[in-house]
């Protein structure tokens, strides 16, 4: 079964520069860089989640599959990973439900300090998750991923939530609910917003599914799914806003979210171009 968010994994064409682009609007190092398969990865690691920064520099097949990403649809969200224990039997029941998995296979990198990683992953078939990269990821064995460290007053408590734009609602409470198995916490129309949302539970984080009332499916237009963005959580929203734009980002203003007890506000130029707002949960969530 599904146990929580893994990772989140980003692709760019210039790690350096994502890598203190994110260090800088988190306010949170990151705690491991290094290379495995053809690429160079950054990895920030908060509570619930990770955030996986990848860019291409070698050869081999996932350099490949990150480069063709890359040419086709430029920086941004590549794929989400959830942690699934056992993740044979898990993987094995995912195919049998429809949704073919490979067969979970270690992946190795090595930090530019030297330590070594070994992960445990399988990859979903996009063609039957509406378009979409997702992977399962065993648990680490023995002790969790080491945490990043806040560098400073206003920094990102975690992952509050990641956003999935759907044309087809049906296919999406199929997908995440029926087969993955994730808590469908709430769905809802606001004729306002001309949306309709679906908040499923992973671990401690949400995935969104939000779709458009009325209009066409994308999947009739022959459109996949597509990322919409990140929401991080925050503790303090005027303290951490204050600090973002110090560091040089374009910040709205903090206002009053949607969801009642929230504050928002938005990092308008998000490194990789990641549509990205900033949450600070003041009630008891319900999603």
């Amino acid at each position: 079964m599904i146990t929580g968010l893994d990772h989140v994994a980003l692709v760019v064409r210039d790690l350096d520069a994502a890598v203190d682009g994110y260090a800088r609007m988190l306010g949170v190092p990151a705690n491991w860089i290094g290379r495995g398969g053809g690429v160079r990865q950054a990895w920030f690691q908060f509570p619930n989640m990770a955030l996986d920064v990848i860019s291409p520099e070698g050869e081999g097949p996932f350099a490949d599959a990150i480069r063709a990403h890359l040419d086709a649809r430029g920086e941004g969200v590549w794929a989400v990973a959830f942690t699934a224990d056992p993740i044979e039997s898990f993987a094995a029941l995912l195919t049998r439900r429809g949704i073919r998995a490979t067969p979970p296979a270690p992946v190795r990198t090595t930090a530019d300090d030297g330590r070594t990683r070994t992960w445990l992953g399988s990859n979903l078939d996009a063609a039957a998750t509406g378009g979409l990269q997702l992977l399962l990821m065993a648990p680490p064995k023995g002790e969790p991923w080491p945490l990043s460290e806040p560098a400073g007053p206003g920094a990102i408590a975690k992952l509050d939530h990641v956003v999935v734009a759907t044309g087809n609602v049906d296919r999406a409470l199929g997908v995440y609910g029926a087969k993955l198995g994730l808590d469908l916490r709430l769905d809802r129309e606001n004729s306002a917003w001309n949306a309709r949302q679906l908040f499923f539970r992973c671990g401690d984080a949400v995935v969104e599914m939000g779709a458009r009332i009325g209009e066409p499916s994308l999947e009739a237009l022959g459109k996949p799914d597509r990322w919409g963005g990140l929401a991080w959580r925050v503790d303090d929203p005027d303290a951490a806003a204050a600090r973002i734009a110090a560091a040089g980002f374009d910040v709205s203003e903090v206002r009053t979210g949607r969801k009642p007890g929230t504050r928002v506000f938005t990092v308008r130029d998000a490194p990789a171009g990641v549509p990205t707002i900033m949450i600070q949960q003041t009630t008891q969530e319900t999603a």
